[in-house]
């Protein structure tokens, strides 16, 4: 028997984008419509009845697919993931990517979770065509660099890189580096301040920001070679952004100049990292606790046939701190 699985997988799209086509519920572009259309004509597929299919038996347990890892910021979005599903009485089944594809096949193919919710998963992923293929909602958090018709939340980067970008405009910088983890998984959960930091970099540019990024491991060592490498070729920058809070407390320890007299910093990074600092850190926050709240309430209503938005956005507010000041060039134009 044809499923809608095999209509999806067919015609390279989602099953809920099979669906909508179907019930009209979503608008769908033409080709894609049509696309789905012949793959229905040419393999014979026949939508169920709704009033005489069996109803899909609730498990009350959502799946979480996370990368492996201790990242601070991926532990506070489970937790928040865990006590949202605890509070609609739903247990959470954390499985890793390093369980792989067959581990997802068995997790999902025995009908123990009603929905899945995947952290971090770029659309080049490999595990990418079977979560599109999946019979049941699928939650993606983070925007896939690829298109792949799940329902996404996600951060506006877009709004809190203009902010941070207009912040130090401001206040007189005209050169500023972005110091970035070399690695994706030191990035944080979601791979946000990675995405953040190719946001900055446009909204920077876009105001005549002069912007470099040093790509830079986690050890205290490592990041006092790239702070004095960095200055040593650029010395007229006097802004730095800091991509992952691991290297934050290093970044500030081994600086050399006066924050924010001689350099303002900003940080990705969470609150309670940002507030401990020496110097109270200007910062972009993760809002990992809300992203996984509102991840399991789209899950949830995803399965109950409630509409939800294809992408939901959050906006991440720039909180200034005591990191971030005018220039010193600045200053001295204002005392003249």
């Amino acid at each position: 028997m044809v499923t809608i699985i095999d209509v999806a997988r067919a015609a390279g799209v989602a099953p809920s984008t099979v669906s909508y086509v179907l019930n009209g519920k979503r608008p769908i572009s033409a080709d894609t419509r049509r696309q789905v259309e012949q793959c229905i004509r040419r393999l014979g597929y026949r939508p169920l009845n709704r009033r005489t299919a069996t109803p899909r038996v609730r498990t009350n347990v959502l799946g979480l697919l996370a990368p492996g890892g201790s990242m601070p910021a991926m532990a506070e979005f489970v937790s928040a993931a865990m006590t949202a599903a605890g509070g609609r009485e739903q247990d959470l089944l954390l499985l890793t990517h390093d369980s792989g594809l067959a581990g997802l096949r068995r997790a999902m193919s025995t009908a123990v979770a009603d929905a899945l919710i995947v952290l971090d998963a770029p659309g080049s992923d490999p595990m990418m065509p079977a979560l599109m293929a999946l019979d049941r909602p699928v939650v993606m958090v983070g925007t896939p660099d690829r298109s792949t018709n799940l329902a996404c939340v996600d951060l506006d980067y877009g709004v809190a890189a203009s902010r941070a970008a207009g912040h130090l405009v401001s206040l007189g910088h005209r050169a500023v580096a972005v110091l970035g983890s070399t690695r994706v998984q030191d990035a944080g959960a979601c791979g946000y301040p990675r995405r953040f930091t190719r946001a900055f970099q446009a909204a920077a540019e876009k105001r005549g920001l002069r912007v470099r990024r040093q790509p830079c491991a986690c050890s205290h060592e490592a990041v006092r070679h790239c702070l004095d490498e960095l200055f040593a070729e650029d010395p007229a920058i006097t802004g730095l952004v800091v991509e992952s809070e691991l290297v934050l407390a290093a970044v500030l320890q081994h600086l050399g100049r006066r924050v924010p007299t001689d350099v303002s910093v900003i940080a990705v990074c969470r609150d309670d990292v940002a507030e401990r600092s020496p110097v109270r850190v200007t910062s972009v926050p993760v809002p990992a606790a809300q992203l996984g709240g509102l991840a399991v309430d789209m899950a949830l209503r995803q399965f109950d046939n409630d509409e939800v938005p294809a992408v939901r956005l959050l906006t991440p507010a720039l909180t200034i701190r005591e990191s971030t000041a005018p220039t010193p060039v600045a200053l001295s134009g204002t005392l003249c």
